[in-house]
């Protein structure tokens, strides 16, 4: 029995290199993950997904080049449609038929985003992976996400991370007394000044009442377990 009905899973670019040091992606960990959405599905779920490029291109790299702002997020949002392609590419190879949708108009590779498109997808069984974030710069992908999870009409966005299985109270491979955080609210992420996801997603959840879960990415079947309801991750909400 699945918790949602419609979700947009947010994966970093570090999260799609896993621990790998060659290459974009780790391979193994995508064909995983591939099966772990052919399994959300299954369940009935929609499924959108936005991808940052932490793994090919960060803005500190076009500040350690000396590019400006604006031209170091556009090469962002062309990365992101690096990845877009890679992971539609495995997993319809996996058998989970797949559109790729982005901000920036990328007519041989991609469609446009159109709304009402994505969601005729949504009807049609398929999973739509939104590229080049909002399409404009001084916006990350995080915010990509909570704006697409709000047009969409999804119940939650899901934070998949690399390594990390939730909130913590300080940095758990540093400090052995960390606590984690089974729940928390918008505002105790904002006011706390958590990097979780920018200021700017959380309040685009809050004001639109998306959930927000926090989960490690790593572990098989988290993503399965988050959307049956089982206390995985840090879970964000309006309510303490």
């Amino acid at each position: 029995m699945a918790k949602y009905k419609r979700i947009l899973l947010k994966i970093s670019g570090e999260a799609l290199a896993g621990n790998g040091k060659d290459g974009i992606f780790d391979a193994n960990l995508l064909r995983n993950f591939a099966q772990e959405i052919k399994a959300v599905r299954d369940l009935g779920v929609d499924v959108a997904i936005v991808v940052g490029a932490g793994n090919i291109w960060r803005g500190k790299t076009g500040d350690k080049l000396g590019l400006g702002r604006v031209n170091s997020d556009y090469m962002g949002m062309l990365a992101t449609v690096m990845n877009s392609i890679a992971l539609q590419d495995i997993l319809e190879q996996n058998g989970v038929e797949t559109r790729v949708q982005t901000a920036l108009t990328i007519n041989k590779v991609a469609e446009p985003y159109i709304r009402r498109r994505a969601l005729r997808h949504f009807e049609k069984g398929r999973v739509v992976i939104f590229g080049a974030g909002t399409g404009n710069p001084f916006f990350s992908t995080d915010t990509c996400a909570a704006l697409r999870a709000a047009e969409i009409d999804a119940d939650a966005v899901l934070m998949a991370k690399n390594g990390v299985d939730g909130i913590y109270s300080a940095d758990p491979k540093i400090d052995p007394n960390a606590i984690k955080y089974e729940k928390m609210t918008y505002l105790e992420i904002i006011n706390q000044k958590l990097k979780v996801m920018d200021s700017t997603a959380v309040s685009l959840c809050m004001d639109n009442n998306i959930e927000i879960v926090v989960f490690n990415m790593a572990n098989m079947h988290n993503i399965v377990k988050v959307i049956k309801g089982e206390k995985i991750g840090t879970h964000i909400t309006k309510e303490e």
